[in-house]
C-alpha cells in the first residue's frame, strides 16, 4: 500500500518535492527512518512520521543527527531498507556515520536538501555540498552514490532507485536536491507498483540473529592493514562496477550543439530556459545533464567534449563540479564556469547574457 492520502498511488497528483522523496521511500519499501529536523526538508520527516506508521514502519526522530545516522546503521545491519534526510549543515554532522556505513558494506539512503552555506547559512537552494557528497565527505578511501534530480518526478523516481542502487552495491546512497526543488510543487505519476517489504529478500550478510547459520559480524574495524586494504579494494570494484552499468544522464539538443550547458538539479532547469531562449535567437546552444553525480557519466562528457566548441558548467556555487568537468574534458574544449552562491538562484537572463559574452570573446 501506498500512503498518498492514505490511498493506493496512482495516476497524476500534485506533490511537494520533500513529500515526493518521502512517497518513494515508502513505495521502495523502506519501512525505517530516523532523523533530526533542520529546513528546508522539513516535509520528509513530516510526511513519514504520519505514514509510517500506517504501513507498519517504524519513524523516530532522533535527539541529533549523529544519533540519526548510528540508528540508520543499526537497521541496516539488520538488512531492512533504511533511510534519513537533512540539509547541508545536518549532513556535515552525520558524516562520521556515513563513513562507518561505507566501510561496513551497509546499504542505506540519504537525502540532502542543499541550502546556502558554509556554516549555518541560510535556507535558500544552494550546491555548496557537491564536493562533499561526491568525494566522500567523511574520513577514508570511499565514496557515495549519488543522484541528482531536477524535478518533483525525479525526486520521486529517484529515491525509489536509490534504494535498489543501495542494495546492488552495498553501499550509502545519496539523493542531491536542494531547496528549490524539495519546497516545489509540480504534478507527477506513480508509473511502478509500490513495493511490497515482504518480496525483499533478507540478505545473507543481515545479523537478523536466524538460528542455524553462521553468526554475521557487521565492521569496520581491521587492525591488519592488509585487511583493510583488501575492503577497501572490494569496496572500490562495486564503484567501478556502478560506474560501467549505472550512470545515467540527459541530453537536449546536443546534435549539433557548439556551446554546451552542463549543470545539474536547479541549475538545470535554468539552464533549460536559457538555452531555449538562446536557441530561439539562432545559437546552436545544448544541455548536458549528469543525473549520476557519482560515478560521472565521464564517457559520454569526454566524447561530448570532442564535438563541442565551448562548454559553460553553472553552478551554485563558485566552482566544484567545474573541477570534474575539466578533468574529464581534458582540454578537448574550452570550459568556462559561471556561478552564483550564497542562496542566490541564477536567472536565464543572466546565463544568456554569460554565453553572449563568451560568443564575443571568441
Amino acid at each position: 500500500m501506498s500512503a498518498v492520502a492514505g490511498e493506493v498511488a496512482s495516476g497524476r497528483v500534485l506533490m511537494r518535492g520533500n513529500e515526493a522523496v518521502a512517497q518513494g521511500a515508502l513505495d521502495a519499501g523502506c519501512r525505517c527512518f530516523f532523523g533530526y529536523p533542520i529546513t528546508p526538508q522539513n516535509q520528509i520527516p513530516d510526511y513519514l512520521a504520519r505514514h509510517l506508521p500506517e504501513v507498519g514502519g517504524i519513524f523516530l526522530q532522533a535527539e541529533s543527527e549523529v544519533s540519526a545516522i548510528n540508528m540508520v546503521y543499526g537497521a541496516a545491519a539488520a538488512g531492512r531498507r533504511v533511510m534519513t534526510a537533512s540539509s547541508s549543515p545536518g549532513i556535515s554532522l552525520k558524516q562520521e556515520g556515513i563513513s562507518y556505513l561505507a566501510g561496513a558494506e551497509l546499504p542505506c539512503v540519504i537525502i540532502n536538501v542543499m541550502r546556502g552555506g558554509p556554516g549555518l547559512g541560510n535556507i535558500a537552494p544552494g550546491q555548496g555540498d557537491y564536493f562533499q557528497a561526491v568525494k566522500g565527505g567523511g574520513h577514508g578511501d570511499y565514496h557515495t552514490l549519488v543522484l541528482a534530480p531536477w524535478s518533483v518526478q525525479e525526486l520521486y523516481n529517484l529515491t525509489r532507485d536509490a534504494f535498489d542502487l543501495a542494495d546492488r552495491y552495498r553501499t550509502p546512497t545519496l539523493v542531491l536536491a536542494d531547496a528549490v526543488l524539495g519546497q516545489m510543487m509540480e504534478p507527477m505519476e506513480f508509473s511502478r507498483p509500490p513495493v511490497d517489504p515482504a518480496s525483499l529478500p533478507v540478505p545473507s550478510w543481515a545479523t537478523t540473529g536466524a538460528r542455524g547459520r553462521a553468526k554475521n559480524i557487521i565492521n569496520s574495524l581491521y587492525i591488519v592493514p592488509e585487511e583493510q586494504e583488501q575492503v577497501c579494494l572490494r569496496i572500490q570494484a562495486r564503484y567501478q562496477e556502478a560506474a560501467q552499468r549505472d550512470t545515467r544522464w540527459e541530453g537536449q539538443y546536443l546534435e549539433d550543439a557548439e556551446l554546451v550547458l552542463v549543470a545539474y538539479g536547479t541549475s538545470a532547469r535554468v539552464c533549460l530556459t536559457a538555452m531555449e531562449t538562446l536557441r530561439a535567437g539562432g545559437r546552436r546552444v545544448g544541455l548536458f545533464r549528469p543525473i549520476t553525480l557519482f560515478p560521472y557519466p565521464e564517457q559520454a562528457l569526454a566524447e561530448l567534449s570532442g564535438r563541442a566548441s565551448l562548454i559553460l558548467v553553472v553552478e551554485m556555487n563558485l566552482g566544484q563540479m567545474v573541477q570534474d568537468v575539466r578533468r574529464i574534458v581534458f582540454g578537448r574544449c574550452p570550459v568556462h564556469f559561471y556561478g552564483r552562491t550564497g542562496g542566490v538562484v541564477p536567472t536565464p537572463a543572466e546565463l544568456v547574457r554569460a554565453v553572449e559574452a563568451l560568443e564575443r570573446a571568441r
